[in-house]
């Protein structure tokens, strides 16, 4: 073992470049799996390690309960299926008439529970306690990071229930309420609701949940049950955008692990290929084949755990970052995201697996080698398909130093064929990126209006210590025209109550050019009357909901049923859109928080704001950013990779020319010396990777084309419209044609430059 140790030594050292190259490609691989394998960890694993330690709830049930006393809801708990349940437990819907803490004004999901613990859904106090007596309340804390305890002891006075004093603040991974007070102390909160928790010997789909609700729930009267909702929908909540990046870093992790494959592959068989002398000599050593064999994984093995190792300390210093980008501003409750150790572990183990496994067929051709005819190969002059091929380009008018070139792949097929592979898998990241960049971008240039800068104007009391505006909405918004704005959209909000749900919903009010919303429709319209609204596909899809689809907000004691009339490209899986006469009625007199200006194109944003301050000290206006956190994270990790990835299928080329010219040196001695001069050589040698550059680009192109639909087609949190998907027009296909042909010559350049400084004397001296 020490003499295959000792051999595949030298051949790392004899072979610097492609021991290089390999490093290279597994460190840039290693990098882009990490992430993908992180991104996956963090969004599964800690939602269903923290929702198993709470004994989290598969499905809450809210019953009437006039329609349903507490004893028959108890018994469904005794029903086939039902592993373990917890209540019922009263609930009643407190109105907050204005912002409260870290809370806007809506409606407070209460729920009547005795502590904390239980079969089902184990609450977990973070600061302060539970509620033991009356007049004391438990909140449920629904927002990333610690609550702050200076907030404990705050006292919500709510219109028709009596004073409660904050006590604790507390989370649970089945969002079961809003808020907590003792039994005792709901009676006072007039609760007109019951809730169940129910955990199932079978809930590992919404099809079984909802199944096992209905078996449940199967006796009770009409109309008893008036909202439920599976822990899956949480679940998907939870992961909602960093599922949304993982289609990203998955398809890059794919492409790396294609090129990682096809250039140790192609390293793999030219060292054969051009080592036949070097086997020929080991087997007469003593080598025997298994041996020979051994010796060529481990000089791709050498360099593979170094690339391996350096790929996953980058992968784990830039896994951190990213997956807190991925869960930022999500509410994770007790569970932890972070990265834990398996990704690095499969790293470590999996990639100098795959690059064993990738040399191991090309190395078997050193075990059939016979030592006889391998001593005896040299660096004859080749023949077969490659001559023929450069004898009949030698009939056309071409150049002879382009014929020749164009010939060369023909001399090595199996390593022209993985060498077009590697500039395809190339040109098909770079159109990837160029499709999600134009995708991107005008879904940025969405947010920000159409031509003319924007101005946000804040009208919120409550969001800072100002006085509240002097002018009534109308009269603000009146006001903002005369001002100089092209279009103003005036927008109120109010945290709503979804069907009985527990768990805090929002909703949007609009007035104003509300017709500038059209273009972000991608099915349906948006919302311009009574009792219609507008959600993402996040919303919809969680609710299971569709345009048409129906459901009821309550706000402030009032109800109305509303139908969905709109698909929008995104938005909160938490909030709907609407139109401003639903807010009437069910807030009458509620007022717009802020207004959307648009100026017209070249208009003074300074001029605008400094405007607006002179006209109402209550209103603060500020010119709108042009960033976008998401477009700037999904562009700048596509083009990171996109530039990596291309940059290991030209060194795929430059291993590939390397060997080609190592092989044909004693053709390159005659050809210089019957008068080809260093220029020809150089453009006989870029030459001979053209054709694989320009087949590559023609393949490459509409397999990125193929994989930038998929990706966008799978975002989840976001439904692009179609003329965000059609972002392909002539230049930039001609411009990835021409991208296939770059990463071929990029990668050919230097060793044609190397042979091109080859003497004639050297060469034949060497024969």
């Amino acid at each position: 073992m020490s003499a295959v140790w000792r051999a595949a030594r030298a051949a790392v050292r004899r072979r610097r470049v492609q021991t290089v190259v390999i490093a290279l490609v597994v460190l840039c691989s290693s990098t882009t799996v990490l992430l993908a394998l992180a991104l996956v960890g963090a969004a599964s694993a800690p939602f269903d390690q923290a929702f198993a330690a709470q004994r989290g709830a598969h499905a809450l049930v809210v019953f009437d309960a006039s329609k349903a006393p507490p004893d028959r809801i108890a018994r469904t708990s005794r029903a086939g299926g039902v592993e373990a349940a917890a209540g019922p437990f009263g609930q009643a819907g407190v109105e907050v008439p204005e912002p409260w803490m870290y809370m806007s004004a809506g409606t407070l999901t209460v729920v009547g529970r005795p502590g904390p613990g239980g079969p089902v859904d184990r609450v977990q106090v973070l600061v302060g306690r539970w509620a033991r007596a009356p007049g004391e309340i438990v909140v449920a804390w629904d927002v990333p990071g610690t609550p702050d305890r200076s907030l404990l002891g705050s006292r919500l006075d709510a219109p028709g229930v009596p004073p409660l004093r904050v006590v604790g603040f507390a989370t649970s991974m089945s969002k079961s309420a809003s808020a907590w007070v003792t039994p005792g102390q709901l009676a006072a909160l007039h609760p007109r609701s019951a809730q169940m928790l129910y955990r199932f010997t079978d809930a590992d789909s919404e099809r079984a949940v909802h199944g096992a609700v209905a078996a449940a729930t199967r006796g009770l009267p009409a109309g008893a049950v008036t909202a439920s909702r599976s822990y899956l929908t949480l679940r998907q909540a939870f992961s909602a955008t960093a599922d949304a990046y993982l289609p990203f870093v998955s398809l890059f992790g794919v492409l790396g692990l294609l090129v990682s494959v096809l250039i140790v592959g192609n390293v793999v068989s030219g060292a054969v290929v051009s080592g036949h002398r070097h086997i020929g000599v080991l087997k007469a050593l003593g080598f025997t084949p298994n041996q020979v064999v051994a010796v060529y994984l481990l000089m791709v093995s050498i360099p593979a755990v170094l690339g391996c190792v350096l790929g996953s300390l980058l992968g784990g210093a830039l896994a951190g970052p990213f997956v807190r980008i991925a869960f930022s501003g999500i509410d994770t409750g007790v569970a932890t995201i972070g990265v834990g150790p398996w990704p690095a572990v499969a790293c470590l183990l999996g990639m100098p697996l795959l690059v064993a496994v990738a040399a191991l067929v090309p190395a078997l051709r050193a075990h059939r080698l016979p030592a006889a005819r391998a001593i005896t190969a040299g660096s004859a002059p080749g023949t077969g398909r490659g001559l023929r091929v450069q004898r009949f380009l030698s009939g056309t008018p071409l150049p002879r130093a382009v014929s020749l070139g164009l010939g060369q792949p023909f001399a090595r097929p199996g390593r022209s064929l993985l060498t077009l592979a590697a500039i395809a898998l190339g040109v098909t990241t770079v159109t990837v990126t160029t499709g999600l960049t134009g995708t991107m971008t005008a879904f940025a240039d969405l947010g920000r209006g159409f031509g003319g800068p924007g101005v946000y104007v804040s009208a919120d009391p409550s969001a800072h210590d100002h006085p509240a505006p002097r002018l009534g909405d109308l009269a603000t918004e009146q006001r903002l025209r005369a001002l100089g704005a092209r279009r103003v959209v005036a927008r109120a909000f109010s945290r709503v109550r979804l069907a009985g749900l527990p768990g805090e919903y929002f909703a949007d009010f609009y007035r104003g050019d509300t017709a500038v919303f059209e273009r972000g429709v991608v099915e349906g319209r948006w919302p311009t009357g009574l009792g219609e609204v507008a959600a993402g596909p996040a919303f919809l899809t969680q609710r299971g909901l569709s345009v048409g689809g129906r459901t009821t907000l309550e706000v402030g004691g009032r109800r109305m049923p509303v139908t969905v009339v709109g698909r929008v490209i995104e938005g909160n899986a938490k909030s709907v859109s609407s139109d401003w006469r639903t807010l009437q009625a069910l807030l009458p007199g509620a007022r717009a928080i802020e207004y959307k200006v648009q100026l017209a194109p070249g208009a003074d944003a300074a001029a605008y704001v400094a405007a607006v301050r002179a006209v109402d000290p209550g209103l603060r206006p500020e010119a709108t950013s042009t960033g976008n956190t998401a477009t700037a994270t999904v562009v700048g990790f596509s083009a990171v990779f996109s530039v990596l990835l291309a940059t290991v299928a030209a060194l795929g080329v430059f291993n590939t020319v390397l060997l080609g010219t190592r092989e044909r040196r004693r053709d390159l001695g005659m050809l210089k010396s019957i008068g080809m001069t260093p220029r020809q050589v150089v453009l006989m040698t870029v030459t001979s990777v053209t054709g694989p550059g320009v087949v590559g680009g023609l393949l490459g192109i509409p397999l990125g084309m193929a994989a930038h639909r998929l990706l966008v087609d799978h975002v989840g949190i976001v439904d692009f419209p179609g003329w965000m998907k059609d972002v392909w027009h002539a230049p930039q296909l001609a411009g990835m044609l021409l991208a296939g042909v770059g990463i071929a010559v990029l990668g050919a350049l230097v060793p044609a430059r190397s042979a091109a400084r080859l003497t004639i004397a050297r060469v034949l001296h060497n024969e």
